[in-house]
């Protein structure tokens, strides 16, 4: 590493947030600008530990070691080739993962890990900024046809990787953008899709095709598909959203997240549509304390909403790792988005048993505080008693994640096996009971990250080409070779 001594002097620094006050007028990313030399500071402190867990910690395999190097050499074209050797989308992967890799970071055992998610972002912002990135032309066309069903990051991922090796591609995407829940699903404040829309540019340029408006399955049919294409790739996340069926359900003012979420974004993309859901000067009450949930709140905060709360029926999580968690195991710790920064009012261990009305109109929820139990290995939540109280709310949104993806036509039409989990079952190759089908992201593997949806992609793509061709040049995510144990 350039410089040994990196880790010893100097501490962990990341940039400041714009000022609550003045991001919540607008719907821009939430940093502030942060210098090179700062950030080279922070690349230095990339230890030269002899074994980077954060390589493994990475599902995309990232080379993080060799670009924080050339980072603090002041190498940034090259540490951008290092990126992008491994991850088509690293400005996705810079906002949005949650970062395995700084988890497993071996300093992070004693010390606050390396900032690895902001110089890879920053090596990527940069790229763009010098002209670096720029569209990879096909030298050759196979005459192979390929049809990828959805277009969020495991889709896009597979559709550049067999494009640039000279397939004909065609993504299918029912909305009516390309992006999937990249467009739909993030809000603005977390990735202005300015950073989305120029690298589809790219891939268009590369020869991708994109057909929005079609569902497959019902405006082309499973049979059609399979005659008009030589292979298929399944791409179509895991959309069936978790519901809460308690007392009360059936109130207006209870709504899905992702029924939220994407009517905000595409009053960002321009579209007009008086129906929107808004949090507007109403009461809200977000059930579910993940990623999404933290969405749902920054979204409401920005829409003007009077009061926040969001419900968590998981315990406060510690400051720092418990001894049931160690290094290099993601760290189970309590964490605060930008979000949560900017106001609301989070409630852990507890949990809604009725949502009450009046006019049929959600008004309050009847909640208990529980307590978390585990019997032979089995965890559950014991009602603490005397613990009931009544929150007002006159929205509610539910973010409880995802329980696989949509029964849709497709699968039925195309007769592909399922798992166990209703996710689509495949083979250490990523190919489904159908010969030529394929799956790869959250549609085979369950709800997950973005890092792994790439990270699938990828490898999914070399085994769609090593099935067309016979052998492949593609390569495959290291950590990503064969389906996870299920």
């Amino acid at each position: 590493m350039g410089d040994a001594r990196g880790f010893l002097e100097h501490d962990r620094e990341l940039p400041e947030r714009r000022p609550v006050s003045v991001r919540l007028k607008d719907w821009r990313e939430v940093y502030e600008d942060f210098s090179d030399e700062r950030l080279q500071i922070q690349a230095s402190r990339c230890m030269d530990c002899g074994v980077p867990f954060c390589n493994s910690g990475c599902p995309l395999g990232n080379l993080i070691p060799e670009w924080n190097d050339l980072v603090y050499r002041n190498q940034w074209e090259e540490a951008n080739n290092r990126l992008h050797a491994t991850n088509n989308f690293p400005e996705f992967t810079g906002r949005l993962c949650p970062a395995p890799c700084e988890g497993s970071c071996v300093l992070g055992i004693n010390e606050p890990p390396v900032t690895i998610k902001q110089v890879e972002v920053s090596i990527i912002d940069h790229a763009w900024e010098k002209g670096w990135v720029v569209p990879v032309i096909p030298q050759i066309q196979t005459g192979k046809r390929v049809a990828i069903i959805g277009s969020g990051p495991a889709g896009l991922a597979a559709a550049q990787q067999l494009t640039r090796v000279g397939h004909e591609v065609v993504v299918f995407e029912k909305a009516d953008r390309i992006g999937g829940l990249l467009r739909y699903g993030i809000p603005e404040f977390k990735l202005e899709k300015r950073h989305l829309d120029r690298r589809l540019a790219q891939m268009e340029i590369e020869g991708t095709e994109f057909r929005t408006n079609t569902e497959i399955g019902i405006d082309i049919k499973g049979d059609d598909l399979l005659v008009g294409f030589d292979s298929v790739v399944l791409a179509g996340g895991a959309t069936q959203w978790r519901d809460l069926p308690i007392p009360g359900r059936e109130l207006k003012g209870i709504h899905q997240a992702m029924e939220y979420l994407p009517q905000a974004n595409r009053t960002q993309e321009g579209d007009k549509n008086s129906t929107n859901i808004s949090a507007e000067g109403k009461s809200v009450i977000i059930i579910g304390g993940g990623d999404t949930g933290a969405d749902c709140l920054g979204t409401a905060l920005r829409q003007g909403a009077k009061v926040v709360n969001q419900f968590e029926i998981m315990p406060r999580p510690p400051e720092a790792r418990a001894d049931s968690n160690p290094w290099p195991t993601w760290p189970l710790i309590y964490r605060v988005s930008s979000a949560h920064e900017e106001g609301g009012k989070r409630l852990f261990a507890i949990n809604t048993e009725e949502f009450l009305g009046e006019d049929g109109h959600v008004k309050s929820l009847k909640t208990h505080r529980v307590e978390q139990v585990f019997e032979d290995g089995k965890m559950s939540f014991n009602k603490i008693s005397d613990s009931e109280e009544e929150i007002e709310a006159d929205l509610v949104l539910l973010a409880l994640g995802f329980t696989g993806p949509e029964k849709s036509p497709i699968l039925e039409q195309l007769n592909v096996s399922l798992d166990d989990r209703g996710n689509v079952d495949r083979s250490g190759t990523y190919e489904t009971s159908v010969p030529s089908v394929y799956a790869c992201g959250d549609m085979g593997r369950g709800q997950s990250l973005i890092v792994w949806a790439i990270a699938e992609g990828r490898s999914c793509a070399a085994a769609v080409d090593q099935f067309l061709m016979g052998s492949t040049e593609l390569p495959i995510s290291v950590n990503a070779k064969e389906v996870p144990l299920k």
